[in-house]
């Protein structure tokens, strides 16, 4: 099958299978050429799309979602900026750590998910993609985003808990990408979060990047805080750590600002309340699909566990209200899309529900924050 489609789809699946273990490269290794340089040439999304559906062709399709349209003003004189945030689960934590009972090990492959994973990322076309718990930044997301016209982004966590994983893929971190043809970097900072003054092993990366279209600046941040119940204090601390680094990096809400993240903690957490209430005066995108636009989603992952089923709100996309409109965010899977033995499946390849915002800048660039 893959053959059939030509020399240069062959080519580029020469590309993909260079993060394929060896078993699955074997499957197709008559296709496989030897890459030579012009391979670093940039790589076609619809090619790439292409080869990633080849690997998954036995499994089921992947889930169909559909955008809100949460724009109530007149049309923005520029192109929307589209943010994806995700926690795609870090590899050496799906197989050997996280206990998914009802997840089997077969849909947890690495060749197969890292497909589900792209396919996920193809098809929204984020002009900025924020992720968490990547493992294989340097063998798969860098080499593959970077032809696809991002600069990318890595900090990983000091003592990630994937080096305790045998066979590991090196440690987990938050990764971030940009669209360079849309977007130039102006600064960019890698913070480990402290709390109670203590350096703590959650981190975050913050870029202020200029639109080439408007010449606005902006602010995008993303990041993990630490996970578990009974952390709450904790995390409370890392957040307001957080917060001050990016008011210090907004020069105190002067640059909007966009925060993507796994929060690990639900609407009624004390670090929820600090950014609602945060003198950066930041929204959270996702509250606008409810009806009265004051309510988060009922979940943003779902799983089953030895101690039982966890259903909770914990990943959030923060911007300055009063800065930027969201003009639509992506849907949600339904309970009955997930099915009942939850996620990640052979369907769907985190735990983590992916969060998509399509952005435009306020009209009035003078308008006070």
């Amino acid at each position: 099958a893959v053959c059939s489609m030509g020399n240069s789809t062959s080519r580029l699946y020469s590309v993909l299978a260079k993060t394929l273990s060896s078993g699955a490269v074997s499957q197709h290794q008559d296709c496989l050429e030897q890459l030579d340089s012009a391979q670093l040439d940039p790589i076609d999304p619809k090619e790439l799309l292409e080869e990633c559906q080849i690997v998954l062709q036995k499994r089921p399709p992947r889930f169909q979602r559909s955008f809100v349209n949460l724009k109530k003003n007149s049309a923005s004189n520029h192109r929307p900026i589209r943010v994806m945030q995700w926690n795609i689960l870090a590899q050496a934590l799906g197989e050997g750590k996280d206990n998914f009972v009802q997840c089997p090990m077969e849909a947890l492959k690495w060749e197969e998910r890292k497909c589900l994973i792209l396919e996920e990322i193809l098809a929204y076309k984020p002009d900025i993609l924020c992720l968490q718990e990547v493992d294989h930044y340097f063998d798969t997301f860098e080499p593959l985003l970077s032809r696809l016209g991002y600069q990318c982004t890595f900090f990983p966590k000091p003592w990630s808990p994937c080096l305790d994983v045998e066979r590991n893929n090196g440690p987990d971190g938050c990764a971030l990408f940009f669209l360079k043809e849309r977007f130039e970097l102006v600064s960019s900072a890698n913070i480990r979060l402290t709390a109670m003054e203590l350096k703590t092993n959650q981190v975050a990366i913050a870029q202020t990047l200029k639109c080439h279209e408007t010449g606005r600046l902006f602010c995008i941040a993303v990041t993990h805080l630490k996970a578990r119940t009974g952390w709450e204090r904790f995390r409370s601390a890392q957040g307001c750590d957080l917060l001050q680094n990016l008011k210090n990096i907004t020069q105190g809400a002067k640059i909007p600002l966009i925060v993507c993240g796994d929060f690990n903690a639900e609407p009624t957490e004390e670090v929820y309340r600090e950014f609602s209430n945060s003198s950066l005066n930041l929204n959270s995108a996702y509250k606008l699909l409810s009806p009265d636009g004051q309510s988060e989603p009922p979940y943003t992952t779902w799983k089953i566990r030895p101690s039982g089923e966890c259903r909770h709100t914990l990943d959030y996309i923060w911007y300055s209200q009063h800065a930027l409109n969201v003009n639509s965010a992506l849907g949600l899977l339904t309970e009955e899309q997930i099915g009942p033995n939850r996620l990640p499946s052979f369907n769907y390849p985190s735990d983590h529900l992916s969060l998509v915002c399509d952005f435009s800048f306020n009209q009035d660039p003078d308008r006070l924050l």
